[in-house]
């Protein structure tokens, strides 16, 4: 409860300019000494995020971002993202982080018990790395990559001169980058940045139950998939994707999924044979943890990763892939009525059965001409719309 100002003479007390209260010279004594030590503790605070560098017990992952050519059409414009936490090493901890999250999850002590989930598990229960000041290593030269957030997640800017970034790109345009403490050497922690060009195609894909079998609509089954068994790919969505690749499109994975899941998401696209993309995931930390919030979907983060990369590359055109188990017609609806000229294609993977006539696509596309949008069971289907 807050209490009532003091007041002197039916007059209310004013407090000094400084901000300290009148009161007994113990009280100012004290307050003063604050005032002293307040600007020397902010330094060193200061100092710790300036000098902070990655220390042999922590890591750091790249993920895969893109870079857009400037307005001069001199310098790439890269994009840096990327996560510092520490593992968690202690027998102890990991022990009680497991089970925690187990219960959470409503698995079984036996299913729990798997190497796989283990491995799955652990990257929720990490120490995430705040105020830590990185360094990125791109096409010969040293970028400030951010400050770390609470999350361990940092994101900063690299421009690049044209004809540097051009000679050093691979054949499909990816440039190599690695994290390095305070312009060192490097660490060790490498990523990949994709340049893309102005114009041309580029797909937009979601991941559950649209190119991985993940039974978003069952929920018990879904923790199945996504903790004890091995990622499944969806028939012929693979084979599909390098078909547009070979005609020169460009991928970006957009999902609900957490950022926690990258690495297991990562290799099993490789694995599986999908193209190399972008990654756009979601922020989740284990104190906002909860079974449902876990694998979510959450369309709001969803539709702004898309709207932001419609906008950074307003020449190019779009197809939007994704399922019908959760949001991805409203989503992608919403997308082409506001951006007509760059979707060019709309396609979503039937998981609910519910045929192209029914009123939920009607009103999803209303604004989307017919010939524009269509609902697959198998990929083969999709012929109709390959660049």
């Amino acid at each position: 409860m807050t209490k009532a100002p003091v007041h002197h003479n039916g007059q209310p007390v004013r407090a000094p300019a400084v901000g300290i209260y009148r009161c007994g010279p113990q009280r100012r004594r004290a307050s003063a000494a604050f005032v002293l030590v307040l600007p020397v503790a902010v330094s060193l605070w200061l100092l710790n995020v300036q000098h902070s560098g990655i220390r042999p017990d922590e890591r750091v992952v790249l993920f895969p971002t893109f870079g857009h050519l400037a307005s001069d059409d001199a310098t790439w414009v890269v994009e840096i993202h990327g996560w510092i936490f520490e593992p968690e090493t202690d027998s102890a901890v990991r022990a009680a982080g497991l089970k925690g999250l187990r219960h959470l999850l409503g698995l079984d002590k036996t299913d729990a018990q798997s190497a796989l989930f283990t491995e799955r598990a652990l990257a929720f229960l990490v120490d995430n790395e705040r105020g830590k000041r990185i360094t990125a290593h791109l096409a010969g030269r040293d970028f400030a990559a951010g400050v770390s957030e609470p999350n361990g997640h940092f994101r900063g800017i690299a421009r690049v001169p044209i004809d540097t970034a051009e000679r050093l790109a691979s054949g499909d345009g990816w440039l190599s980058i690695e994290a390095a403490p305070n312009g060192g050497s490097p660490h060790g922690f490498t990523g990949k940045v994709q340049l893309i060009s102005r114009a041309g195609l580029s797909v937009i894909s979601d991941i559950d139950d649209t190119i991985r079998i993940s039974h978003v609509l069952d929920r018990k089954a879904l923790m199945k998939s996504t903790f004890l068994r091995e990622f499944e790919a969806v028939p012929g969505m693979a084979e599909l994707y390098q078909e547009w690749a070979a005609n020169g499109a460009r991928f970006h994975y957009v999902s609900g999924s957490p950022w926690q899941f990258y690495e297991p998401l990562a290799a099993f696209l490789s694995s599986a044979g999908y193209p190399a993309g972008t990654f756009h995931l979601r922020n989740l930390r284990l104190k906002d943890l909860s079974a449902v919030e876990l694998l979510a979907s959450p369309g709001k983060a969803k539709q702004m990763a898309i709207e932001r990369i419609l906008q950074t590359f307003p020449r190019r055109e779009f197809i939007l892939v994704g399922d019908s188990g959760e949001q991805d017609p409203e989503i992608y609806g919403a997308m082409a009525a506001q951006h007509t000229e760059q979707v060019a294609r709309i396609v979503i993977r039937d998981v609910t059965g519910e045929p192209a006539d029914r009123e939920r696509y009607r009103q999803a596309f209303a604004a989307v001409p017919p010939e524009r949008w269509m609902i697959f069971e198998r990929a083969e289907q999709i012929g109709a719309v390959t660049p």
